[in-house]
């Protein structure tokens, strides 16, 4: 009796070790294999193709399930808890039958919608997939691979559950050419439609327009890594070509030995940043082994670091423990390299089997080394540049000096808790891809899995070495600017009445200006152009087109129209721009009396008192000027007050500037911010990608650094800019950026890319620059204000002489204009 109870449980016993024994894959499989074929059920699938998205083509799937309860015992299954084991075999069996691998080009928003309606579950399954590179794409019931050219074939291939299904099938081509390769389709309001047709005979060509096939194969071509070394090449020749203008000429400027350092380091930057960005392009071939890569990344940035020199005019014991810190973590970082097997590690590439907790520590260690040796980088760098260009408070080169160790540890401390934050990101972003790769299975165990870790793990520090690398232009906009700084201020201190008359800066200096203005402002709406290609032309022309507006200044400007001998005789000092200013208080008074006299109100003066003081002071500003060139009787003294700006100084006058664009430019930076997560792609990728995150906070500190150099470059040209109007001055700058812009716009509009981005940026810019140009004439007033409300009256008292509602209606327009592109592509 005993022996027939143990040969009954026999079989239940090894079905148990059997299951036990398999991967959850195979498992799967063996869950799978008892799929039946739901031949009652009904189905409709509708796959669209979007060629209007401004990147790629997009193509969406929608596939609607109604399974009778009656023929399918899983179908209740499909009402369970999402995460529950019941619900993803019953989804497997569904939507995947047996095909067990990961979908990487599939993306959804959610999991398939269920709902039960009497005696039929419907289930309703949207998915999306981007034409970006030349991969197969599974998508929905539909499978789609390059067949040539720019031509892509479409294959119906549901799983073997539903192949015996009613279909009825619906294809929205948005405008591209197809053929219908089966022969069957039959045209339905715009639509092309399958009914009734076996699923293998469903198939179409489609063919993409070539404004979006021709990215495809630049991409993949060699030209796409010339024009990428074009740029790095094209952008050093200008950081040298700058550097070496700005070099000062007297031997003697300089006293502490360092007159040529600052010059010297944004040589050695611009020839170091050409040659990184080429040692990224060798790596990110696929000839070069990860170990090999990682060895180039830590070696790189490690130099990068040493090179720079943040010790430099400092003491001994600054260069130890800068010199220290970055060893140890190069070497921490190198023993993974070299020494692969201390950690479990494969010597060459990543293992298959899922790594051990030793193994992740490795490659935690090996990429947290590499990502925070280039943040050291970058940090040593800027802070070299900030020092040389005498950028630095005191307070903080005392405390460097006193206490080096100290902060060499702190910002070790912080770039590793960055660094760490990125390793985060990278594991928690990943994870969420791999369920998507591997949804409805969720198997986070077995060989597929294990691969998958070590490969994101491996590539940690490569993926995002490239994105800290490719905004290193923000600290090319660095060296220049330092670089401007220490020109000025080794002359202010060396001849403080000449640079107080100077109306603004002057050859090398505005060499300098230009290039910030490119490297900053101008490659951030080359950026949002999305055409890498264009970035060479778009720098060079950024700063000609620059050059071309002050060389109309000269001639329109209000300051010039006054000649050089006023500027040299009346604002030579503190005590001649006072004056000036009262001169301007008085023309504002009289102005107001003239006004009032004028509408029969009540004055404290005459007319003729008025008129006598408004003679007076146009004789005092005729007496300034050359007397064979006066000045158009359209130009007062509150214009020249205007003119002349808040400060004494021009490179003031940028700073103050630069303030205000930065906070202006908030609203800006938010709208293009948001607009750009409205896209598909761009909020799946936010979601699931590793270094999206960290892209979008960067893209926020470029966006904000375009503002605030588009504002510097406004207040440092203030003086020199054409119009009498400061709204005007601000209108200039915009159009030498509109001038680089606009090829960039016909280009993107002829090849169908971004060029209505490009157009919200370059009205952003308008608008952030005219409330710039307001806010300097309320500053150049601002003693004015005590007699005011408040800064907006004080605006509109000053612009009552000038056309007030003009001025508003101006900045409104524009303000309507940003504000209805926005909401249209918002929509």
């Amino acid at each position: 009796m005993k022996g027939i109870r143990w040969r009954q449980l026999l079989p239940l016993m090894v079905a148990i070790l059997m299951w036990w024994g398999c991967s959850p894959s195979e498992a799967l499989e063996n869950n799978s294999s008892k799929c039946v074929q739901l031949a009652s059920s009904q189905v409709d699938a509708t796959i669209e193709f979007d060629p209007h998205d401004d990147q790629f083509v997009e193509i969406h799937s929608d596939m609607t399930v109604m399974i009778p309860t009656a023929e399918w015992r899983q179908a209740d299954r499909l009402l369970s808890g999402k995460d529950s084991e019941e619900y993803r075999n019953a989804m497997q069996c569904l939507l995947r039958g047996k095909d067990t691998s990961p979908w990487k080009t599939e993306w959804r928003f959610d999991n398939p919608e269920v709902k039960q309606e009497q005696d039929i579950i419907r289930v309703k399954y949207d998915s999306y997939a981007w034409i970006q590179d030349y991969t197969p794409m599974k998508l929905g019931p539909w499978v789609i691979a390059r067949k040539r050219g720019s031509t892509w074939h479409a294959r119906f291939n549901p799983p073997t559950t539903l192949q015996k299904s009613h279909w009825k099938v619906e294809a929205d081509f948005g405008g591209l050419r197809f053929d219908d390769t089966s022969k069957s389709a039959s045209p339905d309001n715009g639509k092309w439609m399958w009914e009734g047709n076996p699923p293998g005979r469903i198939t179409f060509d489609v063919t993409l327009p070539w404004q979006k096939s021709w990215p495809l194969t630049y991409d993949r071509s060699f030209w796409s890594k010339i024009g990428v070394g074009a740029w790095w090449v094209c952008a050093s020749v200008v950081v040298t070509l700058a550097a070496l203008r700005g070099r000062p000429r007297r031997p003697d400027s300089g006293s502490d030995g360092r007159k040529d350092s600052a010059v010297q380091a944004v040589l050695q930057w611009a020839a170091l940043s050409g040659s990184v960005a080429v040692m990224l392009l060798v790596f990110n071939s696929q000839q070069t082994s990860p170990p090999w890569k990682v060895l180039m990344c830590i070696s790189a940035g490690l130099t990068l670091t040493l090179v720079a020199r943040p010790w430099l005019g400092g003491t001994p014991l600054q260069a130890r423990a800068v010199r220290g810190a970055v060893i140890s973590v190069a070497a921490a970082g190198l023993l993974v390299v070299i020494a692969p097997h201390l950690f479990y590690l494969p010597p060459h590439l990543p293992s298959k089997a899922e790594p051990s907790v030793l193994g992740k520590v490795g490659y935690a260690l090996r990429g947290l080394a590499a990502v925070w040796l280039w943040l050291a980088a970058m940090t040593a760098w800027a802070w070299r540049f900030a020092r040389e260009g005498l950028m630095v408070p005191a307070s903080w080169t005392d405390r460097w000096n006193r206490a080096p160790v100290l902060c060499v540890t702190v910002v070790s401390l912080a770039l590793g808790a960055i660094a760490g934050g990125l390793l985060g990101c990278l594991w928690w972003r990943n994870e969420k891809q791999w369920e998507r790769y591997s949804w409805p299975s969720g198997h986070s165990s077995g060989q597929t899995h294990g691969q998958y870790v070590n490969d994101y793990l491996a590539n940690f520090s490569l993926s995002h070495l490239t994105v800290i690398f490719s905004h290193s232009w923000v600290l090319t906009g660095i060296a220049l600017l330092a670089l401007l700084s220490y020109r000025v201020k080794t002359r202010r201190q060396a001849d403080e009445t000449r640079e107080r008359s100077a109306l603004g800066p002057e050859g090398p200096d505005v060499l300098l200006i230009a290039a910030v203005f490119a490297f900053t402002a101008g490659l951030e709406g080359a950026t949002v152009a999305g055409n890498a290609a264009q970035y060479p032309v778009w720098l060079l022309l950024n700063i000609v087109s620059l050059f071309g507006i002050l060389w109309a200044g000269q001639r329109w400007s209000v300051l010039r129209l006054l000649g050089e001998p006023f500027c040299l005789d009346r604002m030579t000092s503190e005590e001649w721009r006072r004056e000036l200013m009262d001169r301007a208080h008085e023309h504002r008074f009289l102005q107001h009396e003239t006004r009032a006299l004028e509408k029969g109100g009540s004055a404290s003066m005459m007319l003729d008192q008025v008129e006598a003081r408004q003679r007076e002071l146009r004789r005092w500003l005729l007496a300034g000027c050359a007397s064979d060139k006066p000045p158009p009787a359209r130009i007062s003294v509150m214009d020249i007050a205007l003119a002349w700006g808040p400060e004494g100084h021009w490179w003031d006058n940028a700073v103050h500037a630069a303030r205000g664009a930065f906070w202006f430019g908030i609203p800006g930076t938010v709208g293009l911010l948001v607009l750009q997560l409205q896209s598909n792609y761009q909020r799946f990728s936010l979601e699931f990608q590793a270094t999206a995150l960290p892209e979008m906070v960067v893209k926020f500190i470029a966006f904000q650094a375009a503002w605030a150099a588009a504002g510097f470059a406004l207040g440092a040209l203030w003086r020199l800019l054409p119009g009498r109007p400061s709204p005007a001055r601000a209108l200039s700058l915009v159009l030498a950026y509109a001038v680089a812009a606009c090829p960039a716009v016909l280009l993107d509009y002829f090849i169908g890319g971004a060029f209505r981005y490009l157009l919200l940026y370059s009205l952003f810019m308008a608008v952030v620059l005219t409330a710039t140009s307001i806010v300097m004439d309320a500053s150049t007033f601002s003693e004015d204000q005590q007699y005011t409300h408040s800064r907006f009256a004080l605006v509109m008292s000053i612009y009552r002489l000038h056309g007030f509602a003009a001025y508003i209606a101006w900045f409104m327009a524009q303000l309507a204009a940003a504000a209805t592109l926005w909401q249209y592509l918002i929509d």
